[in-house]
């Protein structure tokens, strides 16, 4: 399948595994890459420029196949060295970068000096307009279904796709709800030029996670995330356990003198303990509303397969075949197919 994602990045299919912290390591970035889409290292789970760096010669080990890296800009007080991570990312040959966060406009003439393609992250259409001003060459656009951070005005991809398709001129992915061949032609029907998927990917064979991880997504219904720091306008969608439940009533019992050191242990050094450590209840871990789609554990190559073989039969059967029969039924039967 060719879209302008697929051309931009030099890749086969157009779908991309968004970074994701303390699972973007280079076994899941080379699986995904090996399988034709796009990998991303997650940049800032590497605590160094230097394992940073380390990192992406471990994924070139794995796969000669173009991947990525994500780089988070986080809104802190200390902010990581960026400067030093970028270097490194330049200097370990990497020519595809996924932004998200705050705005990466201060960082952007290095990253295009370094001849580095930019895609970043955005909740909303104004946000993603401005990605397209300060020169980004894709936008990958999170629908208010997506977990970690959906931004603040609630928005579901069957608004904001077709939005943004209306706004940009750079070519955009669906990211947030995407799980299967049905995301993805949903998706391009919207105007989309690929997806993005993060949960889904973490219930991969390749995955560096605890197998705890990987069941609780095939348990969770789509009903099993919750929103969290709402307060705080950080909101953030994570699947359900104690350590959530607990951070939940302590911001009904604080209210509006809700502050983030209030929740500080359910949601500091929490993603070590889930994916490594395997405790499922540790606390606050981003989760799509996907997991509601996530009934097996794929390898990454058997996914990735099976959405682009259903992806063609739904377009070429399914939805075409509404067209090719339509002059041969009754008008009842058009109007309810």
């Amino acid at each position: 399948m060719k879209t302008a994602i697929t051309e931009l990045f030099g890749i086969e299919h157009p779908i991309i595994q968004g970074g994701m912290h303390f699972v973007g390591f280079a076994e899941m970035a080379a699986a995904v890459s090996n399988a034709g889409g796009l990998g991303l290292i997650t940049g800032l789970t590497q605590r160094t420029p230097e394992l940073l760096a380390k990192e992406i010669a471990r994924c070139h080990d794995m796969t000669d196949k173009p991947f990525g890296v994500n780089l988070t800009f986080l809104p802190t007080f200390s902010a990581p060295p960026y400067p030093e991570y970028i270097a490194a990312i330049r200097e370990g040959g990497i020519r595809i970068v996924e932004t998200a966060g705050r705005s990466p406009e201060q960082y952007m003439p290095a990253l295009k000096a370094a001849g580095i393609k930019v895609i970043h992250k955005c909740t909303s259409v104004r946000h993603s307009l401005k990605a397209e001003q300060i020169g980004c060459d894709a936008v990958s656009v999170d629908g208010f279904e997506c977990g970690g951070h959906p931004g603040e005005d609630d928005m579901p991809n069957m608004i904001l796709l077709p939005r943004a398709a209306e706004e940009l001129k750079i070519p955009f992915v669906a990211s947030g709800g995407m799980a299967d061949a049905r995301s993805l032609v949903a998706a391009l029907a919207m105007g989309a030029a690929g997806m993005n998927m993060g949960t889904r990917f973490i219930a991969t064979k390749e995955a560096p996670v605890h197998q705890n991880v990987k069941d609780a997504l095939v348990k969770a219904s789509e009903l099993d995330t919750r929103l969290v720091m709402r307060g705080l306008r950080n909101t953030e969608r994570v699947l359900n356990n104690k350590g959530v439940e607990q951070l939940l009533e302590i911001e009904r019992a604080k209210g509006k003198q809700l502050k983030i050191e209030d929740i500080h242990d359910q949601v500091a050094g929490v993603y070590p303990k889930v994916m490594i450590d395997g405790d499922m209840d540790a606390g606050a871990w981003s989760c799509g509303m996907v997991a509601g789609l996530i009934h097996d554990i794929p390898t990454v190559k058997e996914l990735i397969d099976r959405i682009m073989a259903d992806a063609e039969r739904i377009i070429r059967q399914r939805l075409t075949g509404f067209l090719d029969d339509a002059g041969k039924r009754p008008a009842a039967a058009l109007a309810i197919a």
